[in-house]
């Protein structure tokens, strides 16, 4: 045989055990992807009994010269226990929370590391209701917090997880 034949043998053979390889990865990646492992399978924790029939409210368009503004989330305990807050937060420094039972109002807490933001342990019955009332602050950023914001209020129970209350708004000057 010839020396180049012999190259171009080996030369060909190399590339075919490359294109196998790369093709046997590919297989194998899409195998994994498609199978999950054990690391992938998430335990989907119980829902908490204390609900909000609008977890969301959008704000539209603030002015930041206008000052600030709020809205009352409805809250309620759909469980068979009575459900104790233990605590109220916020995710920003702009706005802060009130709880409002017929008891009386508890609050305003803000942002954890800004301020005291003490536990709360306020009960509501089965059945019973409340109203957290969220103020937003436009200006608190200055120019730097034009545009689109999302803020969350976490209210925290003795149950798990926490109840979730956002809120959208477009910061205008």
């Amino acid at each position: 045989m010839k020396p180049s034949t012999v190259m171009n043998a080996i030369f060909y053979g190399l590339i075919t055990f490359a294109v196998v390889v790369v093709l046997f990865g590919i297989f194998r990646s899409k195998e994994n992807i498609t199978r999950p492992g054990p690391e992938t399978v998430r335990q989907v924790a119980a829902a908490s009994p204390l609900v909000s029939p609008e977890p969301f409210f959008n704000f539209g368009n603030v002015s930041m010269a206008a000052g600030k503004v709020s809205y009352r989330f409805r809250i309620r305990n759909t469980g068979e226990s009575a459900i104790t807050i233990t605590k109220i937060y916020t995710s920003c420094m702009c706005t802060v929370a009130t709880l409002i039972t017929l008891a009386g109002t508890k609050g305003p807490f803000g942002m954890p590391g800004h301020g005291a933001n003490p536990g709360i342990f306020e009960s509501i019955a089965p059945g019973g209701a409340a109203q957290v009332e969220v103020v937003f602050d436009p200006a608190a950023h200055g120019p730097a917090g034009i545009g689109p914001t999302d803020r969350i209020v976490t209210i925290r129970t003795n149950e798990t997880p926490p109840l979730e209350l956002r809120f959208a708004a477009m910061v205008k000057p």
